[in-house]
């Protein structure tokens, strides 16, 4: 992990060595922007500690901490009603919790894609008028992120009819229109058939690579997100275990939730699915940060 002549390249994981393999890396590099750009990698987007929430007597989150770093993907799994959304909610300022703490990187820009969206029938609205709804007025923009998401073709179509699949890529256009640090993904793959699943985890990898954000994404099930993600977080109301999905998929906490069913169509998916490693951030000649 050294730095090179066209740039750098630094490991984001959460390996016990990871500060001391940076601090190697910045004695060895010339090149001040680069060690500036390592130091940004190691500072978190957004760090929560000890968060508590609770609505009247209902415990929403206990003492759950959490850290999302750029270039990372990290996703929160867990049972209906454990509490992941809430987080989320924290996370993009939506929700003060009654305890802990939330840091959030300096001048941090949040791209945030809701669980659900409901579309007034009464109201058609074409996909181009409800992405210029975030104040991008700029048709040049709009199309690009359409076209990056391959759905250049529903610019001029009612949101209402839209499939599934459609809607969540739409969705995830609005929330990249104003090109976040930190993309949050609620339940992304919502409505969407298992083949759309896939393609839409394939695509949400492919947004990491090119754009170097961090990602923090909620779902229900480990094996889906599998080969999509480099850290998972397990929420029942409190933090029942995080890591390596691999790791994960055998924590006692995590199979106590999900079963010993869960636990073998996920080392069988592992199986046959090469799983990524964590993410290498390249800068590139122009500046661009992706994976290398």
């Amino acid at each position: 992990m050294k730095c090179r002549n066209n740039g750098y390249c630094t490991n984001i994981s959460r390996h016990k060595n990871f500060v001391e393999t940076i601090v190697a890396d910045m004695r060895s590099c010339n090149d001040f922007q680069h060690v500036h750009l390592i130091m940004d990698t190691l500072q978190p987007l957004v760090q929560l500690t000890d968060i508590h929430v609770q609505f009247k007597q209902h415990v929403a989150l206990k003492q759950v901490s959490l850290v999302v770093r750029r270039g990372e993907i990290v996703t929160l799994i867990g049972p209906n009603g454990a509490g992941k959304s809430t987080l989320v909610r924290v996370v993009v300022g939506l929700l003060s919790p009654q305890k802990g703490q939330i840091i959030r990187h300096p001048q941090l820009s949040i791209g945030y894609m809701p669980q659900r969206m409901r579309v007034d029938n009464i109201l058609p609205m074409t996909v181009e008028r409800f992405l210029k709804l975030t104040g991008i007025q700029t048709k040049d923009k709009i199309y690009a992120i359409l076209e990056e998401l391959s759905v250049t073709y529903t610019a001029k179509r009612a949101i209402q009819y839209l499939s599934g699949g459609e809607l969540q890529r739409v969705l995830l256009a609005r929330a990249l229109l104003k090109a976040p640090d930190l993309l949050v993904l609620d339940e992304p793959i919502q409505g969407v058939d298992i083949t759309g699943q896939y393609e839409l985890y394939e695509l949400i990898g492919q947004i990491r690579q090119q754009r170097g954000c961090g990602i923090l994404m909620v779902s229900h099930d480990l094996h889906v997100v599998m080969a999509a993600t480099d850290y998972v977080v397990c929420l029942n109301q409190h933090l029942c275990c995080s890591g390596h999905p691999a790791n994960v998929s055998q924590d006692p906490a995590y199979l106590a939730l999900f079963g010993s069913k869960a636990a073998h169509e996920l080392a069988i998916y592992r199986h046959h699915h090469k799983h990524p490693e964590h993410p290498v951030l390249t800068k590139t000649s122009t500046g661009t940060i992706h994976d290398g």
